[in-house]
């Protein structure tokens, strides 16, 4: 059977899994720590009376009975929240560390990897792309992942970033906490820019410059911003007064927060999404020109080594600031990041020793990169031993994922987005639902009503939710990035020429090299 034909029977499957098995949404809700959410604001107390002296009598009927009585003094109302100064400093400065992720991060990273003719031609397209989303976040992505709307995707009522000023204040996972909204703007633009940045690897050396600004343009709007309103989209916690509240709160979320899928920083609305992205573009676009045939080497792993511990700094602000406080939520996710990615790099290592004989500086790399993205869904909700078990095991199965599986299904994913991203996003977007009860060191499922921890934990439940997340990225990734390519290749093509890929796209479509002699 054709891999083309595995993958239409995949995605038939997986629909039909998504309609039968997918009705009944979980009732408990996400937080990122327990201590996380704090009490509501307290109601202003009203003035107490003045005690009576003690020499007065004890009572005196008829001066009570002719007294009127005092009327009750109106509360105060609650003060609106402020940000904290502390909260609003820590967002500006994660933001800037996605943003260092991208620009020189991915870029060197990738760069590094393909063929010296090649360098500037991943470098403009990582800026560009950037560059573009960033724009397109604040036409229209913004409004559409963030504001009110469906289940599957948001209104218009923030387009061009409409009505928001420096005063704007939106909610973080703590009742009564706020920061400003542009800030929150900056940061998700931030994530949406990397993700398409991801996919890129992918088809690396053979596509037309014009080819992938038309299919970021495409792929964003209708796959990464459907994605991250289901997954992430909800009316804060300070909607969840009461029972009654909670459930009015839960039905205008976005519909995978609905079920109660735990996604802290976008295993699945980030890693997953662009990894099969990239993969079905492998496919659609076909293989380099001398693939299998001649070799295909790094041109600068010192490159890639530089890239690598740019993404993995960057991360910090990833995964650390996505729990949108400096709080202990924020410092849960900032030790996790550091355990598994350091835990990755040498299960990777060590397998990669044990199988080939020698450890590499291209599988360390790639090892940090793969416990980066398998800790990503989880970083907040695991327990410490739990981020490291997580890391040891996304080191060792992406190991696999670039040698096993890439020859399974016989793609030419030239940078191994789907081994690393792919692999890694689905272990570690599963794991998330093991490693986060509370009985495995977990921070548990947060209960808004009750304000408190839900004490009903199911593993096996919420690793169900799980896989429906996973999957659902799956068919709605797999989709659009199918009639995406075929679209851009109906109206402008997808590859250069022959001639212009064995000449290098550096010359052939920017007209200028990485390096001089």
């Amino acid at each position: 059977m054709s891999i083309k034909k595995m993958l239409s029977s995949a995605l038939a499957i997986g629909t039909l899994l998504l309609a039968v098995g997918f009705a009944a949404p979980a009732q408990a809700q996400d937080a990122p720590k327990p201590e996380a959410a704090a009490a509501a604001a307290p109601a202003a107390e009203a003035p107490k009376a003045d005690a009576p002296k003690a020499e007065a009598p004890a009572a005196a009927p008829a001066a009570a009975a002719a007294a009127p009585a005092a009327p009750a003094a109106p509360a105060a109302a609650a003060p609106a929240p402020v940000p904290n100064k502390g909260d609003t400093a820590w967002m500006l400065v994660c933001t800037a560390f996605v943003i260092l992720m991208t620009l020189p991060g991915l870029g060197l990273f990738y760069g590094g990897l393909v063929r010296s003719k090649n360098m500037l031609s991943v470098l403009m397209q990582c800026f560009v792309i950037f560059s573009l989303i960033y724009v397109l976040w604040f036409v229209y992505g913004y409004s559409i992942a963030f504001t009110e709307g469906g289940a599957f995707f948001g209104g218009f009522d923030r387009l061009f970033l409409h009505g928001l000023t420096g005063d704007s204040t939106t909610g973080t996972f703590s009742k009564g906490v706020v920061i400003p909204e542009l800030s929150f703007v900056a940061f998700q633009g931030a994530f949406a820019a990397i993700t398409v940045a991801l996919i890129i690897g992918s088809f690396a050396e053979r596509v037309k410059f014009s080819a992938v600004i038309v299919f970021s343009i495409l792929w964003f709007t209708f796959s990464y911003l459907p994605m991250a309103h289901m997954v992430w989209f909800w009316p804060g916690p300070d909607a969840f007064t009461d029972a009654a509240a909670g459930e009015k709160a839960t039905a205008i979320s976005g519909w995978l927060f609905q079920k109660g899928a735990l996604d802290y920083a976008g295993g699945t609305v980030v890693h997953i999404n662009a990894a099969v992205a990239g993969l079905v573009g492998s496919f659609v676009i076909g293989k380099r020109v001398g693939f299998g045939k001649e070799a295909f080497k790094p041109h600068s792993l010192t490159l890639t080594m530089v890239g690598a511990s740019l993404l993995w700094f960057g991360w910090f602000g990833f995964n650390a600031g996505s729990g949108l406080e400096a709080n202990g939520g924020a410092a849960l996710a900032f030790v996790n990041t550091i355990l598994a990615t350091a835990a990755a790099v040498l299960s990777w290592s060590f397998g990669e020793w044990i199988g080939k004989g020698k450890p590499s500086m291209l599988g360390a790399a790639s090892g940090a990169v793969a416990g980066l993205v398998a800790i990503t869904p989880a970083a907040g909700f695991v327990g410490i031993a739990g981020a490291v078990v997580l890391g040891l095991i996304a080191g060792l199965l992406c190991l696999w994922g670039v040698t096993g599986l890439k020859k399974i299904l016989g793609s030419d994913d030239a940078l191994d987005v789907f081994g690393v991203h792919g692999v890694g996003g689905i272990l570690g977007a599963l794991l998330t639902g093991v490693f986060a009860a509370p009985s495995l060191g977990g921070t548990g499922i947060y209960d808004y009503v009750a304000n408190a921890v839900a004490p009903d934990y199911s593993i096996g439940g919420q690793v169900w939710i799980q896989f429906q997340g996973v999957l659902t990225t799956l068919i709605v990734s797999g989709v659009v990035s199918f009639i995406a390519y075929k679209l851009v290749d109906i109206v402008i093509g997808l590859r250069v020429t022959e001639e212009e890929e064995r000449e290098g796209l550096d010359i052939s479509s920017h007209g200028e090299s990485a390096y001089h002699s």
